[in-house]
């Protein structure tokens, strides 16, 4: 199992060739942290906007002396287009934000008729390393469904569980959380819950343990769910939190990151290819292994998808 972000970049350089990002509208932060992903043996860049501003800064960073490509596009929406174009063509192999806004990236890149989507829906996958423990954990949806109905979730943790495949992990241990660890029909999100763990005894997700519904509380502590009556390999050792909504997801992600000091990179799940988005809580330190978990998405993604 691949356990800390350091494994996922040394991981991600074993591959024989390395990938193709293409990144439009780049401006001189994404410049040198492509740089820094190049300068690892990850990727090749292929920077698309104003040709001229994006070689200038180029000759500032230690990617003048690697292997990169420059496109010129006169705006941002060109450039993304070209973007998009780029990797549908299999001319590049990994798709980044770059300077385009969240909403205008997303909404071209999840568009059911012209955008990437193999999924039934794309789906956002945060990823933190643990303090004390060479464990990751998964928390998903974190940035893009808002209230995901029953079929949605189900999607939505095929995809985590993906990617969980890519990391290697094996038996993934689900915690489909909600308010309460209780059934309450009154509480759709613990029925949703309830469903999916049903599903899972069922082996309708393979070799997957669902549990549900769980609170934080029992999600996090053996002891604390056995003290409610809930008895569950889940409980306690969680590789992958399934949240209700996106105020859960979006909330739990930040409170991770900025109150419980744990460093955290994503991706979207669903996508003919791998995404890089950029988010406030994915630290500059971060960016490279982010790129490498891209990478490495696309190195083994076939072979799990």
């Amino acid at each position: 199992m691949i356990g800390t972000f350091q494994a996922i970049i040394e991981t991600a350089k074993q591959a024989a060739a390395k990938k193709r990002v293409a990144a439009p509208w780049v401006t001189k932060e994404h410049i040198e942290i492509l740089s820094e992903a190049a300068a690892a043996n990850l990727i090749i860049p292929i920077m698309i906007g104003k040709g001229q501003d994006i070689e200038d800064a180029v000759k500032q960073t230690p990617l003048a002396s690697l292997q990169y490509e420059i496109l010129d596009e006169k705006d941002s929406d060109g450039a993304l287009a070209r973007a998009v174009q780029m990797v549908k063509a299999h001319d590049a192999d990994i798709l980044m934000q770059g300077g385009v806004s969240q909403k205008t990236f997303i909404d071209s890149v999840v568009n059911g008729n012209e955008g990437l989507l193999t999924s039934k829906r794309a789906s956002f996958v945060s990823i933190f390393q643990l303090l004390k423990r060479d464990k990751l954990i998964l928390a998903t949806d974190t940035f893009i469904n808002n209230i995901p109905t029953l079929p949605e979730k189900q999607v939505i943790l095929e995809n985590a569980l993906v990617l969980a495949g890519i990391l290697e992990m094996e038996s993934p241990k689900v915690a489909a959380l909600a308010s309460i660890e209780q059934v309450n029909p009154a509480i759709p999100s613990t029925l949703d819950a309830a469903i999916l763990s049903k599903m899972s005894q069922r082996r309708q997700f393979g070799d997957v343990v669902v549990e549900g519904p769980l609170d934080i509380d029992c999600a996090l502590d053996k002891n604390a769910a056995e003290r409610k009556g809930l008895s569950s390999v889940v409980t306690g050792n969680v590789d992958i939190y399934l949240t209700p909504d996106i105020d859960v997801g979006y909330l739990l992600a930040q409170l991770l990151v900025f109150i419980g000091k744990m460093q955290m990179i994503g991706t979207v799940m669903g996508t003919s290819v791998p995404l890089i988005v950029d988010l406030p809580f994915v630290s500059r330190d971060n960016k490279v292994a982010e790129i490498a978990l891209a990478a490495l998405i696309h190195q083994r993604g076939a072979r799990h998808g």
